[in-house]
């Protein structure tokens, strides 16, 4: 199967590619418009494999999308291109606007075209996969509550208001013309290959360094942490299984506290990294204001995944947890050549 993935330079989206060039037997066609998060220092290990190739391009671009899915003839496209830091989002929502509502939709619009001329057994076998994420939700009112897919949206941030808004056209696309869409929302990712200034990078990269370590407001904010190679396996599962017109809730299950997955990557530090110029790490956690309209508890309940797709997470938190610090401490050349960029572990969102 030939695969068109969005937004494969990303942390998910090389995760994505890697995992299908490295343990299925599909093509990918890797679309990025790189931007700061797009890396393709990522896809080293795969870059020059046969099946894989790459194309630099903006999906609001409509005559590149409409060239590209003519010449490669995709069986299936996985929408992963999106802006998707919720801090960037508070300073900055315009481009999260453009990317997450007004590219879907002009994706959306160039695949329609490029299906509804598929012969009729291709058009019938094609899938268009929407990955997403479980902040379209909103908080969480009680300790025990848990996302479903059928959670009412109501998104907090702009971010999370641009990919609800993305769900939104997906599935209009799917009653009014018929796509062919599946979508997944996901939970918190973490593991090798993250921009760092999301929560667990930021917090190993400024540790090594010896550098205060930022926790918003008390640090009780609690998240489901999923590594991503566990979620990339399960967006798989879900393009080659799911049904058509369904919803997926991919989590890891395993709720934190971000003060206690804060501590979590100190001890592991204080083990891993005992030459850090500061030890043991805890000392440098600093609490600091919250961001505006943080929520307070996401979870998933991935149930129906397991139960419909056979797909469960590999990695329990602290197996996934270990092995992301270890990846940090032994590919500093890939994190340092993200530092060289515009991003040098500043705090956003404030």
């Amino acid at each position: 199967m030939r695969i068109l993935v969005t937004g494969g330079a990303g942390f998910i989206g090389s995760a994505v590619v890697r995992h299908i060039i490295q343990h299925t037997g599909d093509s990918v066609l890797n679309l990025d418009k790189l931007t700061y998060a797009g890396n393709l220092d990522s896809l080293a290990d795969v870059s020059e494999d046969a099946r894989y190739e790459f194309a630099q391009v903006d999906i609001c671009d409509r005559a590149a999308l409409d060239a590209l899915l003519a010449r490669y003839q995709p069986a299936a496209v996985m929408h992963l291109a999106a802006e998707s830091h919720v801090d960037r989002s508070i300073d900055g929502p315009a481009a999260f606007i453009e990317t997450n509502i007004v590219g879907t939709y002009t994706l959306l619009e160039a695949v329609r075209a490029y299906w509804s001329a598929l012969p009729a057994v291709d058009r019938s076998a094609f899938r268009f996969h929407h990955i997403s994420t479980d902040e379209v939700y909103g908080d969480l009112d009680g300790p025990e509550d848990l996302f479903t897919e059928t959670t009412a949206y109501a998104p907090s941030s702009p971010y999370s208001a641009s990919k609800a808004s993305s769900d939104h056209l997906v599935r209009a696309w799917r009653r009014t013309y018929g796509l062919p869409v599946l979508v997944t929302n996901c939970s918190n990712n973490y593991g090798p290959y993250h921009f760092p200034e999301k929560l667990i990078p930021h917090v190993i990269l400024k540790a090594m360094q010896g550098e205060p370590l930022p926790v918003y407001g008390d640090g009780s904010q609690v998240r489901d942490w999923l590594h991503v190679e566990d979620h990339a396996r399960a967006l798989h599962t879900v393009l080659r299984r799911g049904e058509v017109g369904e919803t997926y809730n991919i989590g890891g299950h395993n709720e934190k506290r971000n003060i206690d997955v804060v501590k979590a990557i100190c001890t592991l530090l204080d083990e891993l990294h005992p030459q850090s110029p500061v030890t043991p790490h805890e000392q440098l956690i600093t609490f600091v204001k919250d961001r505006p309209g943080h929520d307070l508890r996401y979870a998933i309940d991935a149930g129906k995944i397991a139960r419909e797709l056979g797909w469960t997470p590999d990695e329990t938190f602290d197996t996934g947890l270990r092995k992301t610090v270890q990846w940090y401490l032994e590919n500093p050349r890939w994190w340092q050549r993200v530092l060289s960029g515009d991003y040098q572990l500043q705090r956003l969102g404030s």
